[in-house]
């Protein structure tokens, strides 16, 4: 496979010398952070005629803030009394700071060291990728591109603030690939639920013990000693073959077994410390199974999240969780790929080849938001469909054919939550989260393709009767994260503030 970057610095930063890593990573790290810094803090100005669609921005302290391009806002300048300043990654951390403790009154130390951390993070990995040869499958691919991550978060490739060497051998966007260390644990401490016999398979354990797949990245982070020491936990060596790191880091792929696991990882990424808690496994094989009912017989698939194993003395640190394959779901002949692969872009992306856009949306939108809103509508699940948990399956010529949703760590069910909130929930995670960004996505790549229209007759076909609410609703909720974490809010916790609405009917 010939070697190619597919994967430039953010749009605002076009102009930044592709051998400068420095500031490739300013502009990466800064994107995100600004995107939720105009989106929950500042109040925008008139639009001034500023010169290359620089728009400006009022801060809670009164400083003006002026920033380049939209879907990834970069070049910020502050105003000083003769021009404008440029404001690099660290005194954009320190103006950002600054800002929140004026609006907030709150202080908060780590937050600050995680967009410092963030930062550091993007320029490992963007060092690691140019050594590094993308995966042949673009499947894996798509997986693995995620060098922007979350384009709404203000510390999206934070590791937890460890030494890069600690956490790049096992890095989706350094192309990582790495065998599982595989453990015996003791029988009488075993724990599971569900179908775990694909763990079986991946090695043999020795009598009175069952095989317990482990990331090696978890194993550095919590003491067993004990366990070893006393023999509840032996080790067995590591698989047979690799596995690929996807995007959200802690679940792999394995494409020989066709099997996808996921582990507990004790570092905070985005908005959470990545374990598989306690509360979450408990409830994984009744969420799983309305999932997996709601899509069964609709136009989208759902990857089974089948059972877990773990160690009674380790619940969460040493749960892995065994999640279907591709194969199975798949329509025959159909790629499939991540959604947040197509916005963040990789080499061999059907948004850059689409030669029909228009159509090419209408078949998007015809592939995600049916089996969405009828898991909604007819058994009252709510799918976490946004970018991360959302493959899109392409034909031959890059159109798309089928939506594959996953996770049920993320999925809620009527009447647990209630109707209002589960149709917040997918509003946010289906609209803003999801189909705004590959709407903006496709546009920035086709400038003049109005992506609305399409979106709201594909919605408008469907008799719920929200929809006729969010058609004519002025705002969409936006998930305040910068707030968030800010503020020290759970992870979970989702609030929102209200965001222009490109799906409202304006009456003509």
């Amino acid at each position: 496979m010939e070697r190619v970057d597919p994967f430039p610095p953010p749009a605002p930063a076009d102009a930044v010398p592709s051998d400068d890593i420095g500031a490739r990573a300013d502009a990466y790290a800064a994107a995100p952070l600004l995107n939720c810094l105009l989106r929950e803090v500042t109040e925008p100005l008139p639009h001034t005629g500023e010169p290359g669609g620089q728009r400006i921005h009022r801060l809670p302290g009164g400083r003006l803030l002026r920033v380049r391009g939209d879907r990834r806002p970069g070049h910020p300048e502050v105003a000083v009394a003769d021009g404008w300043h440029p404001v690099r990654h660290p005194e954009l951390v320190k103006l950002v700071a600054e800002e929140l403790v004026r609006y907030t009154g709150l202080s908060n130390p780590e937050l600050p060291a995680e967009m410092s951390d963030s930062r550091d993070a993007v320029a490992a990995l963007l060092t690691a990728r140019a050594g590094a040869v993308p995966p042949e499958d673009p499947y894996l691919r798509s997986e693995q591109c995620l060098v922007t991550g979350h384009p709404h978060h203000p510390a999206p490739k934070a590791r937890g603030g460890g030494p890069a060497a600690r956490w790049l051998p096992y890095a989706p966007e350094a192309h990582a690939r790495f065998p599982l260390t595989l453990l015996g644990l003791r029988e009488d401490t075993v724990v599971e639920d569900g179908d775990t016999s694909a763990l079986d398979a991946l090695g043999e354990a020795p009598p009175g013990y069952r095989l317990l797949p482990a990331h090696p990245w978890q194993l550095d982070l919590v003491d067993l000693a004990p366990a070893f020491a006393d023999g509840r936990l032996i080790r067995l060596g590591t698989t047979g073959f690799d596995t690929w790191p996807t995007a959200a880091i802690r679940t792999v792929y394995a494409p020989g077994p066709d099997l996808f696991l996921k582990f507990s990882l004790d570092v905070r990424i985005t908005n959470d410390i990545r374990r598989l808690w306690r509360h979450d496994l408990l409830k994984l094989r009744r969420i799983d199974a309305a999932a997996t009912a709601a899509c069964a017989s609709g136009p989208g698939a759902w990857l089974s999240d089948r059972g877990y194993r773990t160690a009674d003395f380790a619940f969460e640190e040493l749960a892995v969780l065994v999640r279907d394959g591709l194969r199975d779901h798949v329509r025959p002949g159909a790629t499939p790929l991540l959604a947040a692969g197509l916005v963040e872009g990789f080499d061999g992306s059907p948004l850059d080849g689409a030669e029909d856009p228009a159509a090419w949306w209408q078949a998007y939108l015809g592939a995600v938001v049916p089996p969405a809103l009828a898991a909604f509508a007819d058994h009252g699940v709510v799918l976490e469909a946004h970018l991360q948990n959302t493959l899109v399956a392409v034909d031959a010529a890059g159109t798309p054919v089928q939506a594959l949703f996953r996770d049920a760590e993320g999925v809620k069910l009527l009447p647990e939550v209630s109707r209002a909130a589960g149709w917040e929930r997918l509003v946010y995670c289906l609209v803003v989260n999801h189909l705004l960004e590959v709407a903006a996505a496709l546009a920035e790549r086709h400038p003049g393709l109005d992506p609305w229209p399409a979106a709201r007759r594909e919605l408008a076909r469907h008799d719920l009767p929200e929809i006729t609410a969010l058609l004519a609703s002025p705002t969409l909720p936006g998930k305040t994260n910068l707030l968030l974490r800010w503020t020290g809010a759970d992870g979970a916790d989702a609030r929102y503030l209200p965001l222009p609405n490109p799906l409202a009917l304006d009456g003509t």
